[in-house]
């Protein structure tokens, strides 16, 4: 099951409809759909986070802690709303485009993929602009 949690004033607005497509997605990459709980929050929220169970003093757009066992998916993902702005800002795209990009992120993970090198950050770049099509 896909919940959304809210640490920030943010509030999805097609909850069902993002559901939907994050249930695809891991259908299409042949998993099955655990407990997923995004969590929408702020810089700081995040912040804490990164430090705390990273030991990374850095601000992120999203961590992923995945709780997956075989090929059942489940976890928490952590989504600064602000970070996501900024992004979206930055790289000349909408809001929500941006969203569906950081929400399928965090599921790819899941399945295995990985964004260390260029050759992993391209597949799963790749992967996203495809899901995000299928949003569409």
């Amino acid at each position: 099951m896909i919940s959304f949690n809210y640490e920030t004033k943010f509030q999805l607005e097609n909850e069902t409809d993002i559901s939907k497509w994050i249930s695809s997605v891991i259908s299409s990459e042949k998993f099955k759909e655990g407990d997923i709980n995004y969590v929408f929050c702020d810089d700081d929220y995040l912040l804490k986070l990164n430090i705390k169970f990273l030991n990374h003093n850095t601000l992120t757009d999203i961590i992923s802690f995945d709780d997956s066992i075989g090929k059942i998916l489940q976890g928490d993902i952590f989504i600064s709303v602000e970070r996501v702005k900024e992004n979206a800002e930055n790289f000349n795209v909408s809001f929500q485009e941006e969203l569906n990009r950081v929400m399928v992120h965090g599921i790819l993970h899941y399945c295995g993929y990985k964004d260390k090198t260029k050759t992993d950050s391209k597949t799963i770049i790749s992967k996203e602009n495809f899901y995000i099509s299928q949003l569409g």
